[in-house]
């Protein structure tokens, strides 16, 4: 199956964070997009793997992905390197996305950073011919996306671009929620975590909102590039 656009996350629920409704956005514009997670986010201190497991099913069916993945890297422990390199690589040759999201260039979590790193070295290394990787028996073509971005995540960080999501916040909201072992429930018995908050839940959507005020609309999400953004011609802008 080929994609549109594939979004990595390091952690399940780091996709429906920073890019949930720019991805339900896409989708509802006829775009075929898959997410695949690095890890099953088995060290996070409330709920289990197996939990996480059943919610991120739940989150992709609530935002209408094709298509979800998981690698099974170790939380916390994976690295940048050729094994976990050429995983990457199998997954971007499989689907042949234009456009991979990824995590976050610099973040809180060190699992975010190294991700986004892994992510965007793989995507390189993908286009490279004398890499061989194969699936189902066969020998994959070499395949390289056209574009790499990287969605916003714990830190504030200034993007270089936004998107206008007005209309699919409460998707993406919806699509977070699904994850309920570790988002804010007043009822959980279960530990205090930074995004076990209120605050946290609520400022997912102040940031789309006050990112949307900055180009007047009224959410949107931010992304890094990893090159200079282009247009065609000065109407291109919003």
């Amino acid at each position: 199956m080929k994609l549109d656009i594939l979004a990595f996350g390091a952690h399940p629920d780091d996709v429906e964070l920073g890019a949930g409704a720019t991805l339900a956005k896409e989708i509802a514009n006829g775009k075929k997009v898959g997410i695949v997670d690095l890890t099953r986010g088995e060290l996070g201190t409330r709920g289990t793997a197996e939990i996480r497991d059943k919610e991120a099913a739940s989150a992709a069916q609530i935002l209408g992905v094709a298509v979800r993945e998981n690698l099974g890297f170790s939380d916390g422990f994976f690295v940048n390197d050729k094994t976990h390199q050429l995983e990457v690589i199998r997954m971007v040759r499989k689907y042949r996305p234009e456009i991979v999201l990824c995590n976050a260039i610099d973040d809180r979590h060190i699992d975010h950073g190294k991700g986004s790193s892994l992510v965007s070295d793989a995507c390189y290394l993908s286009g490279l011919v004398k890499i061989d990787t194969w699936a189902d028996g066969k020998s994959q073509e070499k395949w390289r996306p056209e574009l790499v971005y990287h969605y916003i995540q714990w830190k504030n960080l200034v993007p270089d671009f936004v998107v206008d999501v007005s209309g699919f916040i409460e998707k993406k909201t919806a699509a977070i929620l699904a994850y309920s072992s570790q988002f804010y429930d007043p009822d959980s018995a279960e530990p205090e975590t930074p995004i076990s908050s209120k605050n946290f839940i609520d400022s997912v959507n102040y940031r789309a909102r006050d990112l949307g005020r900055m180009i007047g609309v009224e959410h949107a999400e931010g992304f890094n590039v990893e090159r200079f953004v282009a247009v065609n011609t000065l109407d291109d802008l919003i």
